[in-house]
């Protein structure tokens, strides 16, 4: 065992499953590990680098920004934040006007909570089966999923899960306190489900009737990943409040809630130390410039369609399907996905479990047509039995 492993197990909460590599560069598409291993990515920091890892111009406004300004708390006004939240807003949904600015996907769920109460008076969500929203507690009341829950009780009150794409459970379970229902267009932790069309809209034009705020959590589906800039923007919804962290700022921590005019929330009443840090908002001002001229929603739109075709073609009485939305691609198993993430893994892929028979692939989305064949060709090695 290595030193650097040694004082990680020995320092560190056991909170992470950890696999037996120590990785320790990235560029692009590709991870390598201290033997100088390289590794196709698809898991990209679960989600977080769709622009690559190390992206040139991220690591240029890093170093430019650090050299000026690293933190400025938002009671001051800030160049680099007014640019950012400029092109913020430039590419959100036209019904969305201002923003809290934090650090994490987690964060922007807790806010979101808080807004809604405040700014509806009333105290009860509606989330879905299979949903995830976070890990504190206001977040985690919002996840479905036990296994996260147990042992952490009680949850925060009022929260009540139905399933998803079930319109007619979600408007049973709306009362006169419901403040707010969040939903996630394409559940990434749940497995990669996606949310139909017709659903998605009648859930808003319940929500617009009864005075109910539309929470959409697009923490892992933001920023091109799903072959929009995001995946609320598929189905023609507008949400009252839009919860978005991971890629927004190339890899380094960052979360943002955008909302509309239906919040009216006062001084004082939520904050951040770090959050619209002018460190973060100059990689997130690139990370979006670097998104909108190498147009990657449109690449993950059809490099995404491609690999899930290639996918659907190996023939393999393990796999149940296949799903995605752009590059947020699911391989359903008949069995537990874990062996076969370990394997792949030995064969230079990276892959992410969604549920315990679920094999989830994010690469970033500079990844090439020649990088997922290579996907491609491993996945089937491990999934079709030898003749």
């Amino acid at each position: 065992m290595s030193n650097i492993q040694r004082w990680t197990d020995q320092y560190e909460l056991p909170l992470y499953p950890k696999r037996e590599r120590i990785i320790v560069r990235g560029a692009g598409a590709y991870l390598w590990d201290d033997q100088a291993k390289r590794y196709i990515d698809c898991i990209a920091g679960a989600g977080s680098a769709n622009v690559g890892h190390c992206n040139p111009a991220v690591v240029e406004a890093i170093r430019e920004q650090a050299q000026n300004l690293i933190t400025c708390t938002g009671i001051f006004y800030n160049d680099t934040r007014a640019k950012f939240l400029q092109k913020l807003f430039e590419i959100a949904p036209r019904n969305l006007r201002h923003a809290f600015l934090c650090n994490s996907g987690t964060e922007s769920v807790e806010a979101a909570l808080k807004f809604a109460r405040v700014s509806t008076k009333r105290t009860d969500f509606i989330a879905t089966v299979r949903g995830f929203h976070g890990r504190t507690f206001g977040a985690l009341s919002a996840t479905h999923n036990l296994k996260y829950r147990e042992g952490f009780e009680p949850l925060v009150p009022g929260f009540i899960h139905v399933a998803f794409n079930n319109f007619e459970a979600l408007s049973s379970a709306c009362t006169d306190n419901t403040a707010g229902v969040i939903l996630e267009v394409v559940q990434g932790e749940g497995g990669v489900y996606l949310a139909d069309a017709e659903y998605l809209q009648r859930v808003q034009q319940l929500c617009n009737s009864k005075g109910i705020l539309l929470i959409i959590d697009e923490v892992q589906t933001g920023f091109g990943r799903t072959g929009k800039m995001f995946a609320c923007e598929h189905f023609n919804i507008e949400p009252d409040i839009l919860c978005l962290a991971k890629s927004i700022a190339g890899g380094i921590p960052m979360g943002a809630v955008l909302v509309s005019d239906r919040i009216a929330i006062a001084s004082g009443q939520h904050g951040s130390t770090f959050g619209g840090s002018p460190l973060a908002c100059a990689a997130a001002l690139a990370t979006i410039e670097f998104i909108q001229a190498n147009e990657l929603a449109n690449a993950a739109l059809e490099l995404g369609d491609y690999f899930a075709a290639k996918l659907a073609e190996i023939r393999s009485p393990n796999i149940r399907e296949v799903r995605h939305l752009g590059l947020m691609v699911a391989i359903q198993l008949k069995d537990k996905s874990q062996p076969y993430l370990l394997e792949l893994m030995e064969r230079g892929v990276l892959a992410l479990p969604a549920g315990p028979t679920v094999l989830r692939f994010l690469p970033p989305l500079v990844v090439t047509r020649g990088d997922l064949d290579f996907v491609v060709e491993q996945v089937r090695d491990v999934l079709v039995p030898a003749l």
